[in-house]
């Protein structure tokens, strides 16, 4: 994890505004907004973080657990937090109808040149999702998706 001193030098660099670094702020003050629960289908769990220093969740063993050993072991990542503050996504329905949805995504990461909101799933569960919402799940290049701004 980052010190403060080091999470204020970073945001120099960003040339983030206020807002932004306000909103990354509280994120990383924040508990994990809920608890991860095991459904059919997935494994949830803990992963004691060295880097971060306390225990990360995951609900899928096999995508989120190994998104987790991704993010702990690169070093263009500074921080990771599971179930951040949720956030509203603002887009158009199938039909064209326009959408506010709450969604508590995965993960918030600090990364050297950035940081943002991550979900973690299966290409084929992205490709699913494409289908139902189109204007949601957008894939921009191979192997990445966004949710993009309206």
């Amino acid at each position: 994890m980052l010190s403060l001193q080091e999470f204020q030098q970073w945001n120099l660099k960003q040339k983030w505004n206020q807002t932004t670094i306000q909103v990354i702020t509280e994120i990383r003050a924040a508990p994990p907004t809920r608890r991860v629960k095991s459904r059919a289908g997935n494994v949830s769990g803990r992963y004691p973080s060295r880097k971060m220093g306390l225990t990360i969740q995951f609900e899928s063993h096999t995508v989120e657990l190994a998104g987790i050993y991704q993010m702990e072991y690169e070093e263009d990542v500074f921080e990771y937090y599971d179930q951040p503050p949720s956030i509203k996504l603002n887009y158009k329905s199938k039909t064209g109808r326009s959408l506010g949805v709450w969604h508590t995504p995965d993960f918030f990461v600090l990364r050297q040149e950035q940081a943002g909101w991550e979900e973690w799933k299966t290409t084929k569960e992205l490709e699913k999702l494409a289908l139902r919402m189109p204007h949601r799940y957008v894939q921009i290049e191979e192997n990445q998706w966004r949710c993009p701004r309206p």
